[in-house]
Parts: C-alpha cells; structure tokens; sequence
C-alpha cells in the first residue's frame, strides 16, 4: 500500500474460525484489491506472522474476530502489541455477537484501530480497513520521522564536540548514514583549498576513494561554492561524481547539501546516493539541510584556529634561526631541530638559541607555557631579550634571572621554562642555568648517558635561583638539549619518559645528525606539543 492509501497491494491477515465467514470476508477484500491471509486461530495467527517475519512481509492489517476458540480477539491484539515487530500492525475487530461495553472497552485497552458490527455492507467494511492502513501508516510516518530528528539532534551534539576537521568530516559522514539509512559521505574543504573526507563507517573499508577522485571532488565543491553565500542542494550525475565514494566501484548519482562559509573561501558538504535519499520521502532533504548547516557552524572555529595557527606557526618560524643560517661558531658544531605539533594541536612557544658571545658559545632551549597565539609571541620577545641581555653579560644565571625579571613586569599571567649552557670551546667549560626545564643529557661515545644535575624555578614566578651548574664537556661528547614535547606523553610519568630518551640515545650512531635523528624517528610521531631540539659537540 503506498503512503496515499490506495490499498492495491494490501495484505490483509483475517482471523476467523467460521469457515463460511472467514470465505465470506475473504472473497470480499479480494475483490477490493486487497490479499488476504486466512486462519481460524490466534495461535496459527501468531505462527502465520512468525513465518512472514522471517521472510519479511508482514500484513499491513489484521481483521480479527472477537470470539475465537482458542483466545479472544483482543488478547490476541495483546500479543501483537507485545512483540516488537508486530507492535504497530493496525488490528480491526468485528464480531457476529453483540460486545457489551465493558468488553468493548477492554479492548479499546488492549490497542485496536476499529470495531465491525458484522454482517456490514462492503463498502464500510473495505472504508474501516482502508482507513486502519492510513492511520498506522500516518503514525509509522510520525515515528520515522521523530527518530530521524533524534539522531539529528545526537549528530548534532557529536559534530560540535569535534577537536578538528578530520574528526568533524567523520562523525558528519556518520550522522548522514543514520539519517538516511544509505552510505555516505562528508567533505570541508579549507581555505587552502585542502580537502578534510568522511566516510561513514558501513561502507566496506576496501577500495577507498584515490587521490584524484579527491582532487575532483575538491575540484568540483570549488566551482558549486564559488560566488554562492546561501546553502545549495543539488544532484549531481554519476558520470560527474567519482565512483567508489558510497559503494567500493560503483556510480551514483549524489544528492549534495552545500553549505559556503561566511568569506566563502570554505565550504562543507554532505553526500549521499540520491536513490536512497528519494526512498526517505519529503523530509530527507530538509534533514540533510539542517545537518549540513550545523556542520558548516561546528566548523567555522576549527577553520579559524586554521589561520590563526598558520600565523603562528609562520611567526615561530620567522624568529628561529634556520639550521642553515646559524651563527659561525669556532670550536664548536651545533645541530638543531624543530618539529611543530600535528595539525590538530594548538601551536606552542618552544623555542632554540644559538648566539656568539665574548666568553663562548650561548646555546638555549625553552618553551613558553601554554599554547596559543600568545605563547608564540612571547617566546620571540624571549629570544630577543636573551640576545639583547647575553651582549652585556652572557652568565647563564644572571640571564635566567633577567629574563625571570623581564617576564613577570610584562606578561605576568605567564611562565615559562629555558635551560642556558655557555659552553668555552677552548677548554670543555660549561656553565649552566636551569629554569624548570628538562636538564641537558650528555651522550658519551663510549656508550653512556646521564643527565647533567641542574634545576631551579621556572621562569615568572620570581624564585631565588641557584648559581649556575659547572661541568666539563669531553670532545667525544654530545651535548643535548630538547623540549618536553619530544618525550611528554599524557598519562607516562616524565621520569620513565626521560630515561627512555637517554636510552635511545645511547642507542644511537655517532654523530649529531644521527643523535636526533633517531631521537625523533623513537619519540617524534604524532606529538601534542612542539619539539625544538639542540645537539652540540665540540670541535
């Protein structure tokens, strides 16, 4: 029966233990169109919808008489009621006898549409069934629909808690499979132009759509957003739309939900195949609607913080001195590295120096506490109050404290971590200072490594500080200094973190390169935070 309540194609499931009743009834709603399924029991009933359940053609509606032999109409329409499957099957009750009404309203109770005084004229008889179907088609309408808005509701909350534009392309493509009971599939393409895909996790994880079946869609999300401020939904024609992305090799046609950001330089889209958006009916396209503007609204801060951390990332690198432009420095080789965050992690103020100075070679590695914006314009001031400080005196201590000093006046609500070594490469001479940082790990060639005993307060907090560490540096040694962020794992204790990075270092091939190669190969891959990293061995 179709949603309009033309009842061609009707089952009718009538329960009648009168033979010539039952033959009656059935000979009738044959001639209305309807197919009828005959029984004279609710146990065979019952049996009979088991059967159909498992093939999957339930009746659309029960007629059902009252007396039957073996249990009454309307605890039969009781146990319909109690199976989850049968539960919404619309039950009309007829009866030869007349019901009394206290019998009538028990089965009121029990959950039927419509009670037949029979005999009837046909037409009454064909009208209450008709109507019985449309109800309960009206009522599953209903349900769908409330489930469907639910699940756009749970998408919703699941999209907006996304920490980053992969995550959010994943949990938009899921919603969309929900929604509309089919594969699918969602995009945002940045401001770069770089494409961020999601798939919903019921398609077959084989066959993933290559690198040119992305540059078309990107390609064509381009042209579709281009000039266009208002969302768009739209079809788009397999031959158009890359096979592979709703079933591994196979063509769709796509029902697109188009949503440009404010600027237009951005733009989120949901996909899914238009056949299976057609089999939802007249809703489909408003959900899709809806989700894919709440999609767009999740994503703006994500495409923000895009930019924002594009600017500092370019600021940090603006200010570190790039391994190829470091200062000459007689007696001394110096290596250095810097790794930021993955993309879904804020930027950080970590930080290296390397500077000339009348007594040596200055070398310090920091890091800004916090991640922000902020953190990194702070460590440039950091590292240009350091030059500006060690041309007047280039004492590790005095520096840590100047720069403590410089600190609290200017940004008070921050702290940060440095450690400073001055290094005479004459002689092997290290002074060092510091301030709540990782200390510096010595690599000896000879197999060993241990961690130079130093410490004092952080940077901001206006501690008393201790004198500076002295030691020695041998010429077969390596000196190395790095940022928590190399080893600093949530949840790992930093103490097992540092000895297992003074493990692999003694496990490393001679040479600086080879020290913080594999350094960063060990511990480098996926990290939270940046990695600023300074190897050095005198000459």
């Amino acid at each position: 029966m179709d949603v309009k309540g033309n009842p061609t194609g009707t089952t009718v499931m009538l329960v009648d233990d009168t033979e010539a009743s039952r033959s009656a009834l059935g000979t009738l709603l044959s001639r209305a169109g309807h197919r009828v399924v005959p029984v004279a029991t609710g146990a065979e009933a019952l049996a009979e919808l088991d059967a159909r359940l498992r093939k999957g053609t339930l009746p659309d509606v029960a007629l059902v008489d009252v007396g039957l032999p073996d249990m009454s109409g309307f605890d039969l329409c009781r146990l319909f009621r109690q199976r989850p499957h049968t539960a919404a099957l619309p039950v009309v009750h007829f009866s030869a006898a007349p019901v009394a009404p206290a019998t009538y309203c028990e089965g009121l109770g029990a959950g039927f549409e419509a009670y037949l005084k029979v005999p009837a004229d046909p037409l009454e008889i064909e009208a209450v069934v008709r109507a019985a179907v449309r109800h309960a088609q009206v009522r599953a309408d209903d349900r769908a629909l409330v489930r469907r808005l639910t699940q756009l509701s749970e998408t919703i909350v699941t999209i907006q808690a996304a920490r980053s534009l992969p995550e959010l392309a994943d949990a938009a493509a899921e919603g969309t499979a929900r929604l509309t009971g089919t594969p699918a599939a969602a995009f945002v393409l940045d401001q770069g132009d770089r494409l961020y895909r999601g798939l919903s996790r019921d398609r077959i994880p084989v066959a993933l759509p290559d690198d040119a079946a992305n540059r078309a869609v990107a390609t064509l999300l381009q042209r579709l957003a281009r000039g266009q401020s208002a969302m768009q939904l739209t079809t788009v024609p397999a031959p158009m739309w890359p096979a592979g992305y709703f079933r591994p090799g196979v063509e769709h046609d796509a029902r697109l939900a188009l949503v440009p950001t404010q600027d237009g330089r951005a733009a989120v889209c949901l996909a899914a195949p238009a056949r299976g958006m057609r089999r939802m009916g007249g809703e489909s396209d408003t959900l899709l609607a809806r989700l894919a503007q709440a999609t767009a609204f999740a994503a703006h801060p994500l495409l923000m913080y895009q930019v924002e951390r594009h600017v500092a990332l370019t600021l940090q690198h603006s200010f570190l001195p790039q391994p190829h432009r470091l200062p000459e420095l007689p007696g001394v080789d110096v290596v250095v590295r810097y790794v930021p965050a993955s993309q879904e992690t804020e930027i950080g103020g970590d930080f290296y120096a390397v500077l000339r100075t009348d007594d040596g070679v200055l070398t310090a590695v920091g890091d800004v506490v916090g991640h922000s914006l902020d953190a990194a314009t702070v460590m440039v001031e950091i590292r240009h109050a350091l030059r500006a400080y060690a041309v007047e005196d280039s004492d590790p201590a005095v520096l840590a404290e100047r720069l403590d000093r410089m600190l609290r006046r200017y940004h008070p609500d921050l702290t940060a971590t440095v450690c400073l070594a001055l290094i005479d490469p004459g002689t092997g001479r290290t002074r060092l200072a510091n301030a709540g940082h990782i200390p510096p790990l010595i690599v000896r060639d000879t197999g060993g490594a241990d961690y130079v005993k130093a410490a004092g307060p952080l940077l901001g907090i206006g501690l008393p500080r201790p004198p500076a560490t002295e030691f020695f540096l041998e010429p077969t040694d390596r000196l190395l200094m790095v940022t928590d962020g190399l080893i600093e794992t949530r949840g790992v204790d930093l103490a097992a973190s540092m000895e297992h990075l003074r493990a692999a270092a003694v496990g490393s091939l001679p040479g600086l390169d080879a020290l913080c190669d594999t350094l960063l190969a060990s511990f480098g891959h996926d990290r939270e935070d940046d990695i600023a990293m300074l190897a050095l061995r005198l000459r």
